[in-house]
């Protein structure tokens, strides 16, 4: 009966939030709801020697040292978006023991391609330089990201000029984190978005997917078959490159999850509805560098504390066929987990949808990106 009832308080309470976020925005409404406690907040650090207006967040969970440490980059189009909107990210990393850095990057159309993914470097430059002073260590570093984030995170993962170019390497990072990214759209048809990543000749720099080698960090990439914003054959075409490569990679997909809930479910009032925050969990303790976390945080409501947290095995689900159900492929518990077998590509279909479909920010209508063939 408590069970019961407890179950009908939490669909309840995903009612009330979901209600909410349709009269508000969504990072407001979660961020209205995120508790401020369990962790401290350092902000608006400059981390840019070339442009010092850029500056970002770090969330310390309270009494911990040498923690894993994640750079969250968000979404928006390349165009929009401010760390302070993401506060329910830097709480949600933090409840599971980790810091969390959450940095600003200039948009389109102040700058274009690749200057952002180069505000993304510095971002990560800063963290492997500064982040011990916080609680952090480096050498557990990992970038995540959400849209266009992902996008940011998944070239720095795979693009090794970038932290080259900030005295820097692929090798700083122990994992890349995406959820719900763009990875591989072209061909790219909409003017805002051709002004943004050209000249035409250079479009192909901005795919990640071009710069798979085998060598990348190990990849979590996760996404929502309901995304009608950036398509999941992104994720799905991405795993597929890196495994075929010889790379590691894992995929997550979610049957019913849309573009913006695969983020929001991150959040402590959505939490226990989803497990994508148990996944990102799972892959960043496998990955980082093994060495003492002290002083784990004490427990709040969102959860218990994170070294008691259950983890279970993460999925690897294959890309469905049209009208098909995913069917999971769960790696070992123990020992040394063979490479996710590649993904079979999906049935051949008269309709496909494009890779990337999003409205311009500068014609009224939306724009749909053709499938490549």
């Amino acid at each position: 009966m408590n069970k019961m009832l407890s179950e009908l308080i939490r669909a309840f309470s995903m009612l009330v939030v979901l209600a909410a976020l349709a009269g508000c925005s969504q990072q407001q409404v979660l961020n209205t709801l995120t508790t401020d406690s369990g962790y401290q907040v350092a902000a608006s650090i400059p981390f840019s020697p070339t442009h010092p207006l850029l500056t970002l967040d770090v969330y310390t969970p309270s009494r911990i040292l040498n923690a894993p440490v994640v750079v969250f980059f968000y979404g928006g189009r390349w165009t929009t978006g401010s760390k302070d909107q993401y506060k329910f990210v830097g709480q949600a990393l933090t409840a599971q023991g980790f810091v969390a850095v959450i940095a600003d990057y200039r948009k389109y159309p102040q700058v274009r391609f690749p200057e952002f993914v180069k505000d993304g470097a510095r971002a990560v430059q800063w963290a492997h330089d500064n982040i011990a002073q916080y609680g952090g260590d480096p050498a557990k570093l990992f970038v995540m990201g959400h849209d266009a984030g992902a996008q940011i995170a998944a070239l720095l993962a795979l693009d090794g000029d970038y932290l080259k170019a900030v005295g820097g390497s692929r090798s700083w990072l122990r994992g890349m984190i995406g959820l719900a990214g763009p990875y591989d759209f072209m061909p790219i048809t909409a003017p805002d978005l051709r002004d943004l990543f050209g000249p035409p000749d250079q479009f192909t720099q901005s795919q990640p997917i071009m710069f798979v080698d085998g060598s990348n960090p190990p990849l979590l990439l996760m996404t929502g078959l309901d995304d009608d914003s950036v398509l999941p054959s992104n994720t799905e075409n991405l795993y597929k490159a890196v495994i075929k490569a010889g790379g590691p990679a894992e995929i997550v997909t979610y049957p019913k999850m849309s573009h913006s809930m695969i983020l929001a479910t991150i959040a402590a009032p959505l939490r226990r509805n989803s497990d994508v925050m148990v996944y990102i969990t799972r892959f960043i303790r496998k990955n980082a560098v093994p060495s003492a976390v002290v002083a784990a945080p004490a427990p709040d409501d969102d959860g218990p504390r994170p070294e008691n947290i259950q983890l279970p095995p993460l999925v690897t689900t294959t890309v469905p066929a049209a009208n098909a159900a995913p069917v999971p492929i769960a790696a070992p518990e123990s020992g040394s987990a063979p490479a996710p077998a590649p993904v079979p590509a999906p049935a051949p279909d008269a309709n496909a949808q494009p890779h990337l479909k999003m409205t311009p920010t500068i014609t009224p209508q939306p724009v749909q990106i053709p499938a490549q063939n």
